[in-house]
């Protein structure tokens, strides 16, 4: 059975290698991009499982990518978990209104965002 594909798109290098790391050992296959445009032609090219995607991003931010997401009918239905530092009641309604799964804020557990993907790559949805 093939390994689910992940693709997470932060910006932040030490996120990246922190996530990567995380899923890979929980038996992702992982790939990253650091913002929405590089995020969209991914997901338009290739086939994932789930998105990890970071709010405050360069160039397209990623309610921007999220929206879409949400507005394309081949990927409308991809699982995503929203994971940011902007964590206001305000920033998760957002996120949530326009379609996200699931709102992780940072500094996260490495479990939590493990057990977040894991449901959400075998087909689970919202929190």
């Amino acid at each position: 059975m093939a390994k689910a594909r992940i693709l997470i798109v932060e910006d932040e290098p030490n996120i990246v290698e922190s996530l990567s790391f995380i899923l890979g050992r929980a038996g992702f296959d992982v790939d990253t991009v650091a913002n929405g445009v590089e995020a969209l032609d991914r997901l338009r090219r290739q086939s994932f499982s789930a998105l990890v995607l970071d709010i405050m991003l360069p160039g397209m931010n990623g309610l921007d990518v999220l929206k879409t997401i949400r507005a394309d009918q081949a990927l409308t239905i991809l699982p995503v978990m929203v994971l940011t530092a902007k964590g206001q009641a305000s920033d998760r309604r957002a996120a949530e209104a326009i379609g996200a799964d699931i709102f992780v804020t940072k500094p996260f557990s490495n479990a939590e965002v493990v057990q977040h993907v894991t449901r959400l790559a075998s087909g689970g949805t919202r929190q």
